[in-house]
Parts: structure tokens; sequence; C-alpha cells
């Protein structure tokens, strides 16, 4: 993911963003780390209690005294932790490559650290939520993939969302993923590039609440899709899940 990432911004590194003196890959680089982090903490997630339901890990936690709130956490901690070096591997590099990615000194590095754990709260329960529910670990690519995908569009996270047409750009505002990436873009480019936002200022204050309300949203809503999905494991509902699998490899 990282080589793809740090290819596409190489090959655009000369390119100017149209009415500013900024290169491309410095204004996408901080959108595509907020963009990292609504894919990590949902896609992996998702993908990992999907495929658990199917192969009895879930059935065999549940057995165990709080066996199913220590996975979860466990899911949580990893995930949360494997953030660190899927930003190492890119902005290491990719400060090398793109001078000036980093404008705003200590103030930048704070806001990248509070936009962050935003992130991680406002959409790890997603991804906990779709993993509950999803069908099967087959079915992740139209539960999970193609939704994300669609959403990262609509997100200005590779064109500025002012490109989109006007429902567009009030759907993408309904989600993380665009206020991830505006939290980003505000931690690492100076302040003069905030004219290329919707409103010509980066929104600090409502990135945090847009944030805080969908972690808010979570942390109600998950716990009981978790509680639902753990009641109903069962191993006649692992052997069924088992042979769904073994007739779509097939």
């Amino acid at each position: 993911m990282a080589i793809v990432i740090l290819t596409f911004l190489f090959f655009n590194r000369n390119n100017e963003i149209e009415g500013t003196s900024l290169l491309y890959p410095t204004v996408a680089m901080p959108s595509i780390l907020g963009a990292m982090i609504a894919f990590g903490m949902i896609i992996g997630p998702a993908y990992a209690l999907a495929m658990e339901r199917e192969d009895g890990t879930l059935l065999r936690a549940k057995a165990v005294p709080n066996g199913i709130l220590g996975h979860v956490t466990g899911h949580v901690v990893s995930n949360t932790l494997g953030i660190i070096p899927s930003f190492a591997v890119v902005l290491i590099p990719g400060s090398l490559l793109f001078p000036g990615l980093m404008s705003n000194g200590l103030e930048g590095w704070l806001t990248v650290v509070w936009v962050t754990l935003l992130g991680i709260l406002a959409t790890l329960p997603i991804g906990l939520v779709i993993g509950s529910l999803v069908p099967g670990v087959n079915k992740m690519g139209t539960w999970g993939m193609l939704p994300f995908i669609a959403l990262t569009v609509i997100s200005g996270i590779f064109v500025p969302i002012q490109a989109l047409w006007g429902w567009l750009q009030v759907v993408g505002q309904m989600f993380p993923v665009y206020w991830l990436g505006l939290g980003m873009r505000s931690a690492f480019l100076p302040d003069e590039a905030a004219a290329l936002e919707l409103t010509g200022s980066w929104r600090t204050g409502w990135v945090a609440v847009v944030l805080l309300l969908w972690a808010f949203a979570g942390l109600i809503v998950a716990p009981r899709v978790l509680r639902r999905m753990a009641r109903r494991q069962s191993g006649s509902q692992v052997e069924a899940a088992k042979e769904q699998a073994m007739q779509w490899i097939r």
C-alpha cells in the first residue's frame, strides 16, 4: 500500500494545485494519511471479525469467561498500534521525496496526534459493526471495500471536494473520512492553503465535533451489535458458514 501511494505521488510530484504554488503531493499526502486511518480501522477489524466468525475463533473465545470482550479488545489494540508503522512507511520516505511536507512544526504534530486519536474512535466502531453484520468473508467486497472506495472518492482525498456535485459534497461531509482528511491537511499545510477548502478555513472545531459525534454513536451502537453477534455464535452457524465458503470456492 505504501509503495502504491508513494509511486502515485512521485509521478505527480511536479503538478501544482491550480491557483496555488503548492505541489500535488504536499496537499494529497495529508489527505491520504487520513484515509489510511479510516481504512485500517474499518476494513481491518471488519475483515478479521467476519473471518473469525466463520473459522470458529469467536466461538472458542465465547467459551472463555469474558472471551469475546478480550478478543475484541485485542483487535482494538492491535489495529490502533498498527497505525504507527503504517504512517512511518509513508511519512518517512515521503518527507525525503517531497520537501516541505510538514510546515507547522510542533503544533502541526500535535494536531496529527489528536486528529488520529479521534479518527480511531470515530471509525473503529464502524469496522466492528460491519464485521459483525456481514454475511461472510466473501461478502466483504460488497459490504466493506466498495462502499469505502466510493466514500473515499467523494471525501476530497484525491481530488478537491469542490470539484464534485453539490449533493455529493453534502454526503461526503456526513462521514468521518472527509473530516479526517481535512484535519490532517490543517496539520501539514500552511495557513494560506485553507483557501482551497470549502469555506476557506480549516474548520478545526468542526473536525473535532464531527469525529466525536461519530465516536459517541459508535460507542452506543457497536457494543449492542457485538453482543448480539456473540449470542448468535454457535457450532451449527460455524459449520454452515464453512460449508457456504466451500461451495463458493468450488
